[in-house]
């Protein structure tokens, strides 16, 4: 699956540096062009520098993006909520950078990535049989399946938060953040901070 390859030289890439490491991450224009966008608009303008991950949660996910740091606030670069962008083949994998919303169609700043790793071997099962009660076509193909089993993820995830981007590399920057000790609301007892994200070109 593409989501899951090395970029290519001459791809755009983000580089999410914080207090505790840095961060590679592909971006998917071709797939999720607002949501993408949005985050390297808002990362060349500054507007991440000096926020915190406010919400960690381990085996789960770490959440930022918010420049009041409550999880509260925040907002896209068009001052509205636009709306989500989903993919077949692009999932809430482990290490995906997707949008963290509060319902359909209300993205803005805030992001988090996907931490978690293995689940039972029927969760997946379960989870398509729990969509196809709701309606939902989340079209777990074996090709999907097999990914989430190797890799790891929040498939109840999928078609309800857009899939923007990918960590590469820095994926143990990622652990070491999500093993960060959080008390009320899972904000860190000290912040995490995301110094900058630079956007670059691969060699």
């Amino acid at each position: 699956m593409n989501q899951l390859q090395k970029p290519v030289a001459g791809e755009e890439i983000a580089i999410i540096k914080t207090n505790m490491g840095d961060m590679k991450v592909r971006l998917f224009e071709e797939i999720a062009p607002k949501a993408v966008e949005n985050f390297k608009t808002h990362s060349k303008n500054g507007y991440y520098d000096g926020i915190i991950f406010h919400r960690i949660i381990k085996d789960f996910m770490i959440q930022g993006g918010d420049p009041q740091g409550s999880g509260m606030g925040g907002e896209s670069i068009w001052g509205k909520a636009f709306e989500d962008e989903f993919h077949p083949e692009y999932r809430n994998f482990k290490g995906s950078l997707s949008m963290a919303n509060s319902g359909p169609n209300t993205n803005g700043s805030q992001f988090f990535i996907v931490q978690a790793g293995q689940f039972p071997d029927n969760f997946l099962e379960r989870i398509e049989g729990q969509n196809q009660m709701e309606g939902v076509d989340a079209h777990f193909t074996d090709e999907v399946k097999a990914a989430y089993k190797e890799n790891g993820g929040t498939p109840w995830l999928d078609y309800k938060h857009t899939v923007f981007g990918q960590v590469y590399e820095g994926l143990d920057i990622v652990e070491e953040i999500a093993n960060v000790k959080v008390g009320m609301m899972d904000r860190p007892a000290y912040d995490v901070v995301i110094e900058t994200v630079e956007i670059a070109t691969v060699d």
